[in-house]
């Protein structure tokens, strides 16, 4: 196994850092031999058959072109739960468990119902049936593609969750849907002018329509999800967002506009604007 590693270090060192690469590697070795950190040194003198040598050859061609290895593997972890991905989904990033377990902490006993908007892998809906069990819980998105994915991962993970096919910038679409006193949305934030400062294992492979916004409109969706709050929400129904850090006061201003109170601005684990809440009063 030793060559092995060495051959993955020397084949992925002009394209990703050190600390990357090893990252890479426990991604690789928990896959193909169920390996934890310990297991690799443990093990490290131990022999791959060729067919496991086969696969860290092909995952790493498949690493060379900046193909997340998530979508390599078509597995990731989000709150200490699994889930499966494909590139009809976005990956789930840390900021968006900061946003589900700021929900699971203020909630403990909740018994009411959720909206999970946009919903893609399904790894809000999911991981807050999963930790509030005795929540019903719903997920819409546009993609038919999307919600097989978010389905599968409800399948997966052993509970049940509601997935509906929704646009969120039509309103009237949400007729059949009962009132929520919950909804969570991680919609599209990034703004088209900040493409640049992205890597290309992101522009490169993650849905776009997930993903951007228009730079003359970047509040499109958080006007709909606000839209969507009035009519849906009970009273002193709470929405939990993630957005774009750098209109984290532009979108207080929106949920005033809407008549929400008890708007809070939260950051990250890195200092960032990164998520927002409030109420709703009639």
């Amino acid at each position: 196994m030793q060559s092995c590693l060495k051959y993955i270090r020397n084949e992925l060192s002009d394209l990703y850092s050190k600390n990357e690469t090893e990252g890479l590697i426990r991604y690789i070795f928990e896959y193909i031999k169920k390996y934890s950190v310990s297991d690799l040194i443990i093990h490290d003198r131990d022999k791959l058959s060729d067919k496991e040598r086969n696969m860290v050859k092909k995952i790493v061609s498949e690493l060379k072109s900046h193909k997340p290895i998530q979508y390599i593997l078509n597995e990731t972890e989000f709150y200490g739960l699994p889930f499966k991905v494909n590139n009809n989904v976005l990956i789930p990033r840390p900021e968006t468990e900061e946003l589900v377990d700021w929900i699971v902490k203020e909630n403990i006993d909740f018994k009411g119902s959720v909206l999970d908007v946009g919903t893609g892998s399904g790894c809000i809906a999911v991981s807050l049936k999963k930790k509030l069990k005795d929540s019903d819980v719903y997920g819409i998105d546009i993609s038919e593609k999307a919600l097989i994915v978010a389905q599968s991962n409800a399948l997966l993970n052993e509970v049940n969750v509601s997935f509906i096919k929704k646009d969120i910038l039509n309103i009237s679409n949400y007729d059949s849907l009962p009132k929520f006193d919950i909804i969570v949305s991680n919609p599209p934030y990034v703004t088209e002018k900040e493409k640049d400062k992205m890597q290309d294992n992101v522009l490169k492979y993650e849905p776009f329509s997930a993903l951007f916004v228009p730079d003359d409109d970047p509040l499109k969706f958080y006007r709909a999800l606000a839209d969507t709050g009035q009519k849906k929400l009970n009273e002193n129904g709470k929405i939990f967002w993630e957005i774009n850090e750098n209109y984290g006061k532009d979108c207080m201003r929106l949920l005033e506009k809407f008549h929400f109170y008890n708007i809070r601005l939260r950051k990250d684990i890195r200092g960032k604007d990164r998520m927002i809440s409030a109420e709703y009063k009639e």
